[in-house]
């Protein structure tokens, strides 16, 4: 079945703002805000207990949604290369001692699992940082025991993954300078390209200059395959699915590009299996027989590799499927740049800042789409948010 046209023309600026009257535009823009702020603690000495801390290993203990996703993401970037093994749970594992450091990171600070974590990490000696509102069981679970890095800056929860990454490689940079400091961006600069991202996605530019109203545009009236060419870009290709169901109720879903590329026939078999009897993809011109009577498939590759060539090679073989499945190339450098912006220098923790201002992007686009079947005026809020409009 076939969407009908949009409600809102994406490069009408004035029924854009009007018909986000929840502000989520805002709250997808404020990455880089929450960085900053993240920055800003770490300048407040609220990690000074980690300097020259050295411990054996880091344990990441995350409440549901994205403080999990971050965490995996820190995985799949650092894994390999850092000084200590950072290890993702749900609890304090019973090995945890006085040679380790837990990272405590969820939305709830009533979460009777984080707060338990806290306070069987803190038993043990560990050196503890909780990454989660300074109110209720948590406060007291902490009671001056641990660094404490409570968000300063509200957002949507579908919103929050780039603050707990932040969180995440400021505790990196503090305990393991020497191997994982080269590969960490640097926080103060990772918010200003997303806060340059953010304008760049901004309402006031047009489809054509904007890459998430491109997104959007481009998702809209199609199946939806996110695909990451690496498991750090899997990671977001699996945020971004879920982001698009949270922010625009749009049905998608997030695997390995390989995975994808060697499903191609089934994909093209399942949009040609939805067809109305008689049509040929080959045969139908849009613009005499109108449109399609498929839901056609689009895969996007998510990719922070700054060599695409093999990333091109690979979603060539969507070619071949007449029509039904097509592939987009998702990476950092995927549109030009606005007059006056700088492209990211070559160096360090470029794969980190690439991902998240794509995980930034999609989020943003999530946006658009979800505006896209909005009337201009609206009177709901979601919930628990304040942040204003964009």
């Amino acid at each position: 079945m076939i969407a009908g046209t949009p409600i809102l023309d994406l490069d009408d600026v004035a029924s854009l703002e009007a018909a986000d009257s929840g502000g989520l535009l805002r709250s997808a823009a404020s990455a880089g805000a929450q960085v900053r702020a993240t920055a800003a603690a770490v300048g407040e000495h609220a990690l000074t207990r980690l300097q020259d801390l050295r411990p054996r290993s880091l344990v990441i203990v995350s409440g549901p949604g994205r403080a999990a996703r971050a965490a995996a993401l820190l995985v799949a970037c650092l894994g390999d290369s850092a000084g200590l093994p950072i290890v993702p749970a749900t609890s304090v594992p019973p090995w945890v001692g006085p040679l380790d450091a837990v990272l405590v990171a969820g939305d709830d600070a009533g979460d009777p699992r984080l707060v338990e974590a806290v306070d069987r990490a803190l038993r043990r000696g560990a050196e503890v940082v909780v990454a989660a509102p300074d109110e209720g069981p948590m406060r007291a679970a902490a009671a001056g025991r641990a660094a404490m890095l409570p968000p300063r800056v509200p957002v949507l929860d579908h919103n929050r993954l780039l603050r707990y990454l932040a969180v995440g490689i400021a505790v990196m940079g503090a305990i393991d300078p020497g191997r994982s400091g080269p590969l960490l961006p640097d926080l103060e600069a990772l918010s200003d390209a997303l806060d340059a991202e953010a304008l760049r996605d901004g309402p006031q530019h047009e489809v054509f200059h904007n890459p998430a109203k491109t997104l959007a545009a481009r998702m809209r009236d199609h199946r939806v395959v996110l695909a990451g060419d690496t498991p750090a870009a899997t990671t977001v290709a699996e945020h971004g699915a879920e982001v698009l169901l949270q922010a625009a109720g749009q049905i998608s879903t997030a695997a390995d590009l390989a995975v994808v590329v060697a499903g191609h026939t089934r994909l093209a078999e399942a949009a040609g299996g939805a067809a109305a009897p008689g049509f040929d993809p080959l045969f139908h011109d849009e613009e005499l027989d109108g449109p399609a009577p498929v839901q056609r498939v689009r895969v996007f590759a998510v990719s922070a590799e700054s060599d695409q060539v093999a990333v091109h090679r690979r979603l060539a073989v969507f070619g071949s499927a007449g029509g039904l499945v097509d592939a987009d190339l998702v990476t950092v450098e995927a549109e030009a740049p606005q007059a006056g912006s700088q492209p990211i220098p070559p160096g360090r923790g470029n794969e980190l800042e690439h991902l998240a201002l794509l995980v930034l992007r999609l989020e943003m686009a999530a946006v658009y789409l979800h505006l896209l079947g909005r009337p201009p005026i609206s009177t709901d809020r979601p919930a628990h948010y304040d942040g204003g409009h964009y």
